[in-house]
């Protein structure tokens, strides 16, 4: 009995304790946030009617997948350890795309709790069955459940929970519905037996029942190392299967996803192979051109071939645009180029051509699109929803962020931007390599751990943090960049006279180079730091294969430098 009474007294304790901690929990309000890209490139005068920039999708889209139903092409990208995951997008013309939404929309569809922001999902394949008139996409959760499918009627109306795949292992796995009827998944995973050195694969394949989700039979492997496996090619993977003129045609990533990356294909008469390589391989590099070349776009690779309703083949593909070196801060993109063929193998880009940024194509709509081109981009916060744009880190099992009087409400939560959970946070994409980011922040912090602003993030421990803070009892502007260890690079107290109005802060970044500034008026702007080391967002130093987000950010959980 006594027992029962502790234990009751406990429970009331702490749903008291709790209570006072949620009313005692600082908000900061943002009153817009706004994104205008300023690339030199997208600055280029072009027939829209004729002609389109690379990449399709700025910023980071990597790993494209497509398919088509009737004249409607759909594209997904992978979203690694964000949410929601998989953004899906849908065009008429393969070149003018508009985001649906996300693909894993609900917080049961993908569980992203302590997983590394290089985890997550990895590399998506949709496809379209039309025997049963049902959209699939396959995909790997890595560090999580594996891999598995989801699949629709509608893509614009919502997915299944994942259905898992158990007896496929490795990452990539991609889906193919042959004439028959019948379907197979193909997938990178080990080789039979101990690798033969550092990066060795295989592609292996699976017949798949469509009517029972899963797979049958025993799998085999099609393709063990790459091209040509005395050269001791490392990564093949990525890989897709088609049939054209009564031959089935795998094409694969080979090289790494890395300057070394590139696209390789295979030939066989058969479903199961033999799968001999092509003669044309590799079907798209660029990796052994000149490093002065203009335009410089590396790591190209990871390609999905498809149709247009005039039978003409296109390939859609990862690549980075660098502003120096390997270093971008914008991700992997999305590029298209058209595909022409030899000998029934593709050719993507011929051997020793440069990627074009400018491209010729017939039937272009005349619409605008907030995925390539300089556009500016701005959310007043005035729905009850989030628009497709913004992205969180990993999983919410929280509602942090609210909307009010035209404000997006963010609950300062007691959480580090450096640990592995989720921050409030919303993530929109550097689409640009220049670009400006501006906010209106209404913010009155408690404690000097209290501080709200915008975060560029790359990852956990490469990041700028900008906003409002306290600092030596004075309310202040403060900048931190993190490179592995964090440093404050400024720190400007509010005057006086402003201490209970909002601020602007705006973000203005060109290549490598980040400038901070802080309005009190919204007219004059006072600079916080100008041309700040902005590597630290590469992921030639941060790692992983993300690019950088910005975005409103909140916490209480600031800890503070030590004052002197």
């Amino acid at each position: 009995m006594r027992t029962k009474f502790y234990l009751i007294t406990a429970v009331l304790f702490l749903s008291g304790y709790l209570q006072h901690v949620g009313a005692q929990q600082n908000t900061a309000g943002f009153n817009y946030f706004e994104y205008k890209g300023k690339d030199a490139l997208f600055d280029q005068k072009i027939n829209l009617k004729k002609e389109y920039y690379n990449p399709i999708l700025s910023g980071f889209y990597p790993d494209p997948s497509i398919c088509r139903k009737g004249d409607t092409f759909y594209l997904v990208n992978s979203s690694f350890a964000f949410f929601p995951g998989i953004p899906i997008s849908t065009s008429k013309d393969l070149v003018h795309w508009t985001q649906l939404g996300h693909v894993l929309n609900r917080p049961g569809q993908l569980k992203l709790d302590g997983i590394r922001i290089a985890g997550g999902i990895y590399a998506p394949t949709i496809r379209y069955n039309k025997y049963n008139d049902t959209f699939y996409l396959i995909t790997t959760c890595v560090d999580g459940i594996g891999n598995f499918i989801v699949k629709t009627k509608d893509p614009a109306q919502g997915w299944s929970d994942p259905i898992l795949l158990p007896k496929v292992g490795g990452i990539d796995p991609s889906l193919f519905f042959d004439e028959d009827g019948k379907a197979y998944i193909v997938n990178n995973d080990a080789p039979v037996g101990t690798p033969k050195w550092d990066g060795h694969r295989a592609i292996w394949i699976h017949e798949f029942d469509t009517n029972t989700d899963k797979t049958v039979g025993t799998a085999r492997v099609i393709v063990d190392g790459g091209v040509d496996p005395s050269l001791k090619p490392v990564w093949i993977e990525g890989p897709h299967l088609y049939k054209r003129n009564g031959k089935y045609l795998l094409v694969a990533a080979e090289g790494g996803t890395g300057p070394n990356h590139s696209e390789v294909a295979f030939i066989s008469d058969k479903v199961l192979g033999d799968y001999v390589p092509c003669t044309t391989n590799p079907i798209l590099t660029q990796r052994d051109l000149d490093e002065n070349r203009s335009p410089r776009i590396t790591s190209v690779g990871h390609a999905d071939l498809i149709d247009d309703t005039d039978g003409k083949t296109w390939a859609v593909f990862l690549g980075c645009r660098p502003y120096e070196g390997n270093y971008y801060n914008t991700g992997r993109e999305t590029f298209l180029l058209p595909v022409t063929w030899k000998d029934n193998a593709p050719i993507i880009l011929p051997k020793g051509e440069t990627l074009p940024l400018i491209v010729k194509k017939k039937k272009l709509e005349s619409t605008s699109t907030l995925m390539s081109g300089n556009f500016s981009w701005r959310d007043d916060f005035e729905k009850d929803s989030l628009n497709n744009e913004w992205l969180m880190i990993r999983t919410p099992h929280s509602r942090w962020y609210n909307f009010k009087d035209g404000k997006l409400i963010l609950k300062a939560l007691p959480l580090s931007i450096n640990k592995t959970v989720q921050p409030a946070f919303l993530g929109h994409r550097q689409q640009h390599r220049s670009f400006e980011v501006l906010t209106e922040l209404s913010f009155k912090p408690k404690t000097i751990q209290d501080i709200a602003g915008l975060l560029c993030f790359q990852n956990e421990q490469y990041n700028f943090i900008f906003g409002k803070t306290l600092v030596k009892g004075k309310e202040s502007i403060v900048l931190y960049r993190s490179d592995g260890k964090r440093t404050r690079l400024a720190c400007k107290a509010i005057p006086t006279e402003y201490k209970d109005a909002n601020v602007q802060l705006k973000i203005a970044g060109k290549g490598s180079n980040y400038s901070f500034y802080v309005s009190y008026n919204g007219t004059d702007w006072v600079t916080i730091a100008e041309d700040t080391d902005a590597h630290n967002l590469s992921t030639q130093n941060a790692g992983g294969f993300t690019g950088t987000l910005i975005g409103p950010y909140a916490s209480s959980a600031l800890q503070p430098d030590k004052e002197k």
